[in-house]
C-alpha cells in the first residue's frame, strides 16, 4: 500500500520561499505520476504541478509557472515542490498524490490520483 506523507509547510512573508516534500513508503514514486494539489478555505481543490513516473514531463497551473518547482529524488522516495515568490493567494493547503499503477504515460492535474497524503498548511502573510 502506498503511503505519502507531505512536510515543509509554514508561515512566511509574501516573497518568501518554502520546499515542500512528500515522501513515499511502499512503492517507488518513480513508477507512478504524482502531483501537488492545494486547496484554500472555501475553494474548491486545484492541482499545482505534476510530475510523470514513466516519462520526465512535468506539468505547473498557470498560477504558479515561473515561482514554483517540482523535482524528485528517487533515493529518497521523495518529490519536492519548491515554491518561491510567494503570494498571499498562494496560502492553502497543500497535498501530494500518486496516480495508481500503471499510471498514465504522462502526468495531468486532473482529479485522477487514487492516493492522498494528509496535507500540509501553506500560509503566506505579512
Amino acid at each position: 500500500q502506498l503511503k505519502l506523507v507531505e512536510s515543509g509547510g509554514g508561515s512566511v512573508q509574501p516573497g518568501g520561499s518554502l520546499r515542500l516534500s512528500c515522501a513515499g513508503s511502499g512503492f517507488g514514486l518513480n513508477y507512478v505520476n504524482i502531483g501537488w494539489f492545494r486547496q484554500a478555505p472555501g475553494k474548491e481543490r486545484e492541482g499545482v504541478s505534476c510530475i510523470g513516473g514513466r516519462s520526465p514531463n512535468i506539468d505547473y497551473a498557470d498560477s504558479v509557472k515561473g515561482r514554483f518547482t517540482i523535482s524528485r529524488d528517487i533515493a529518497k522516495n521523495t518529490v519536492y515542490l519548491q515554491m518561491d515568490s510567494l503570494k498571499p493567494e498562494d496560502t492553502a493547503v497543500y497535498y501530494c498524490a500518486a496516480e495508481q499503477a500503471p499510471s498514465p504515460p504522462t502526468c495531468a492535474l486532473l482529479p485522477r490520483y487514487g492516493y492522498w497524503g494528509l496535507g500540509t498548511q501553506v500560509t503566506v502573510s505579512s
